[in-house]
């Protein structure tokens, strides 16, 4: 981050285990895609840490679904701004029953709801995954210490 005056050091980077906790704690995330004319667009959506990925679901209507299935390239963040993790990455939208049933399990857990399999059909609703490429996280009170970025390979 040239001109901001962050340090050149690994100490007090956020771990990739301090960023994943994150991710598991955020309730909400906000979801950023691009329009057809290339204007941003960002909606909350609840979405989960699960395996290697982020997971949110959407109904394939939505603005989001559509502007995914143009450009699957999108950024989620967690709802703190103080300890922030983004991530960016491609989405694939999940038609795989078997992959939407340890999502939306993983998901009646976490948002202690009980959805049921039909909640996630996908001739009506979108089960994405967001395998990332890069992730970013910071601590506001060692903001100058703390900038981590990760790359992901493909």
């Amino acid at each position: 981050m040239p001109g901001y005056g962050i340090e050149k050091s690994t100490e007090g980077l956020v771990t990739w285990d301090e960023a994943l906790r994150r991710l598991h704690a955020s309730r909400n995330f906000w979801l950023a895609t691009i329009h057809p004319d290339g204007r941003p667009h960002v909606m909350p959506v609840w979405a989960l840490w699960l395996g290697d990925a982020l997971w949110f679901s959407s109904s394939l209507r939505a603005r989001k679904i559509r502007n995914l299935r143009l450009n699957p390239r999108c950024t989620l963040t967690n709802e703190d701004g103080a300890h922030p993790i983004v991530v960016d990455g491609v989405a694939e939208i999940v038609t795989d029953l078997d992959r939407i049933a340890e999502f939306l399990a993983a998901m009646n857990t976490k948002y202690a709801v009980d959805y049921k399999i039909e909640f996630l059909d996908p001739a009506v609703n979108a089960t994405v995954r967001v395998a990332p490429d890069w992730a970013f996280a910071l601590d506001e009170e060692r903001f100058t210490g703390s900038p981590t970025r990760w790359r992901f390979d493909p």
